[in-house]
C-alpha cells in the first residue's frame, strides 16, 4: 500500500505539470508587439498598411458567424448556404455588368453607324 508521502509526491508533481506547463508556455510566448518589432521594415510597413483591411475582414467574418449562429441548423450548413447565396449574387452582378457593357457597345456601334452616313 502506498504511503502518504507517495500521494503527496504524486499530487505535487501533478500540480507542477498542470500549473507549471501553461505558465512556462505563457512566459516564453512573445507578444504581438515583440513579433512585430522583429519584422524587417518592409514587412512592418506592409502590415501597418493592411491592418484596417484585415480588421474589417475579421469583423465581417465574425458578423457572418453571428448571423449563422442564429439559425437552428449547424453553422457549417448555414455558412455553405450563405456562400452559395453570395456566389449567386456575384454571378448576377457580373451578368448585369456584362449586359451594361454589351448595351454600351451596341449604343456606340449605332452612334458610329449614324455618324458615318
Amino acid at each position: 500500500m502506498p504511503s502518504a508521502a507517495t500521494y503527496v509526491k504524486a499530487i505535487t508533481a501533478g500540480a507542477a505539470l498542470c500549473i507549471g506547463g501553461p505558465a512556462l508556455v505563457w512566459y516564453v510566448t512573445p507578444t504581438e508587439e515583440e513579433i512585430f518589432k522583429k519584422y524587417n521594415p518592409d514587412l512592418q510597413k506592409r502590415a501597418l498598411a493592411t491592418r484596417d483591411q484585415r480588421q474589417q475582414e475579421f469583423d465581417s467574418f465574425v458578423m457572418q458567424l453571428r448571423e449563422a449562429s442564429k439559425s437552428d441548423k449547424p453553422i457549417w450548413a448555414v455558412q455553405k448556404e450563405m456562400d452559395k447565396k453570395r456566389a449567386e449574387e456575384s454571378a448576377q452582378r457580373m451578368r448585369d455588368e456584362q449586359a451594361e457593357l454589351t448595351a454600351e457597345a451596341e449604343r456606340r456601334r449605332a452612334e458610329i453607324r449614324s455618324s458615318a452616313k
